[in-house]
């Protein structure tokens, strides 16, 4: 075994098992030894990345760091994170890992340039990513127009739906953000990008009917996890 996965989970931990799905569903295989090897650091205990980002809690750095060691010790060669508000902390994570951390922001960018994605792309996130940009600038950059939920949506559907997923209520959360997909699109968005890890777990399990129009990082992250490994 020359190449091993290490994914950084627990953000949450429905949603790190959900990149772990994703990886095996989309890996060419004919008997167990043709999968990719995975080693997961699946532990919740972060502290809330949302309250940190808002300056009402500690920070989360310390916790991930310790799972980013742990990977390593672990022989990882390449490490996901299974979160997208914690790519917030990529750089930091990155300087402490002799494995390369993969960037979900960066390669679902490039997805969207092989579809040669012009937009407009509807932003299903969390305050923490909106606020930091975390896609808003990639995309901008590559030229392509970015619509967000507003702060009643956020309010009403983002934040219920999300916390809903991450206390077992999948189906009830899919459908609450299957409503801010639906209002996106109303506004004018022609992709929508699932930039939160509960987001496609929840819109997955209702089989929403927008799921032909949407963008999943998680997948794309998943894709690059088995390419590190087959390359």
């Amino acid at each position: 075994m020359s190449r091993l996965v290490g994914i950084l989970g627990g953000m949450g931990p429905l949603a790190t098992v959900d990149l772990m799905a994703k990886i095996i569903a989309h890996t060419p295989a004919a008997r167990d030894q043709d999968h990719v090897p995975v080693v997961a650091w699946n532990v919740p205990q972060v502290p809330d990345r949302q309250r940190a980002l808002a300056g009402d809690g500690p920070s989360p750095l310390p916790a991930m760091q310790e799972g980013v060691a742990r990977l390593n010790a672990a022989g990882a060669t390449c490490i996901a994170i299974a979160c997208n508000t914690a790519h917030h902390w990529h750089d930091a994570l990155q300087a402490e890992s002799s494995a390369p951390v993969l960037h979900i922001a960066r390669i679902t960018l490039a997805a969207l340039q092989r579809e040669q994605v012009a937009g407009p792309v509807g932003i299903i996130a969390t305050h923490g990513t909106l606020a930091t940009r975390l896609y808003q600038d990639l995309l901008e950059a590559a030229g392509i127009e970015c619509l967000l939920p507003d702060a009643q949506q956020m309010d009403t559907l983002f934040v219920p739906g999300c916390y809903a997923i991450k206390r077992g209520a999948v189906s009830e959360g899919g459908h609450l953000l299957d409503a801010l997909a639906a209002a996106l699109a109303v506004r004018g968005a022609t992709r929508l990008l699932l930039a939160c890890t509960e987001v496609p777990v929840g819109l997955e399990r209702i089989g929403s009917p927008l799921l032909p129009v949407c963008i999943d990082p998680t997948l794309a992250l998943a894709q690059a996890c088995i390419a590190h490994c087959r390359d």
